[in-house]
């Protein structure tokens, strides 16, 4: 496979902390608003422990979310959004500055990256995002998304709240350390689905540019390549994203480990539900992930676009009249 240099686009500098803050930050913010309903869909789906009785019909990812807004409101479909926009803009900002300081670490000495290299900076962009930001964020996200209270019914009391109550309740309960539960399933999770997914889009991005000869795709197409390397992660770690779920929403039982419970909720799994649970919420998870990367990687180029164009222009008073 081609390599490509840690360079952008005409041999500019790599973007800058500041651009991926901003860049990434609004990125993350429109995935968020516009896929989040799925999410949560994902994660009742994955919670769900019915056993399918003989010839009823299967509870798909339609039926989940015509229940959460028949019983909840559709503002049901949006709980524990808070704990996600909180986290998205540094989640971003990390995920895609690691992922260029990984990149040139990675490089070989005429500063070409390969597509090993590129997977391996994916990955260890994906631990970092994980571990510096996602893992609490999804538990609190988790807990919230788990409460079945209707939204428009002020009696229903929920025990959490708001994103806020939720992490001080978490925290007060179960110790700062539930809020890093699940935390070596997230990283592996984050690993790979940023693995794949930068390779993924790279690769295709590199031969999109070498074809066309051009370095300045638009956007629809970089939504295209994004909208498939998108697909790629959730496919490759399902069971891994199921398992993390259940393990981040409840709390921990006193002299178990981390593995024991991981091991005991993948056996219960296993037993009681059979292997198509490890694959619960699939359906729901490309449907957001994908059309995620998508709005990201399109957003993040044109923002990135916009703030590059302006840190190039000349001082004032330099343009002619």
């Amino acid at each position: 496979m081609s390599a490509k240099s840690t360079q952008g686009p005409g041999g500019k500098q790599p973007a800058s902390a500041a651009t991926n803050l901003i860049a990434g930050g609004g990125a993350g913010m429109m995935e968020a608003l516009v896929c989040h309903p799925l999410d949560t869909i994902k994660v009742r789906m994955q919670l769900s422990r019915r056993a399918r009785a003989p010839g009823a019909p299967r509870r798909g990812f339609i039926r989940t979310g015509a229940e959460i807004v028949k019983r909840e409101t559709p503002l049901g479909l949006y709980k524990g959004l808070g704990a996600v926009l909180t986290g998205i803009v540094p989640k971003m900002a990390i995920r895609f500055t690691s992922y260029e300081w990984y990149k040139q670490l990675l490089a070989d000495q005429d500063g070409k990256v390969s597509s090993k290299s590129t997977f391996l900076a994916g990955l260890a962009a994906g631990v970092t995002e994980a571990v510096a930001v996602v893992t609490p964020m999804e538990v609190v996200k988790i807990r919230l998304q788990a409460q079945h209270h209707s939204m428009a019914d002020p009696l229903a009391v929920p025990k959490y709240r708001n994103a806020a109550h939720a992490l001080f309740t978490v925290v007060k309960e179960e110790g700062a350390g539930a809020l890093y539960r699940g935390v070596s399933l997230t990283a592996l999770r984050q690993g790979s689905n940023q693995a794949v997914n930068f390779t993924a889009y790279s690769e295709f991005r590199a031969r999109l540019q070498k074809y066309q000869g051009t370095t300045d795709l638009p956007s629809w197409q970089t939504s295209i390549i994004g909208l498939v390397s998108g697909a790629m992660g959730p496919l490759s770690n399902a069971p891994i994203d199921t398992i993390k779920t259940r393990l981040q929403k409840t709390p921990a039982e006193p002299g178990s480990t981390a593995i024991q419970r991981i091991l005991a909720i993948s056996r219960d799994m296993w037993k009681q539900e059979g292997t198509r649970s490890f694959y619960k919420g699939i359906t729901p998870r490309i449907m957001r992930v994908a059309p995620g990367q998508a709005v990201t990687f399109t957003v993040y180029e044109y923002m990135k676009g916009i703030l590059e164009r302006k840190r190039e222009m000349p001082p004032g008073g330099k343009y002619e009249e």
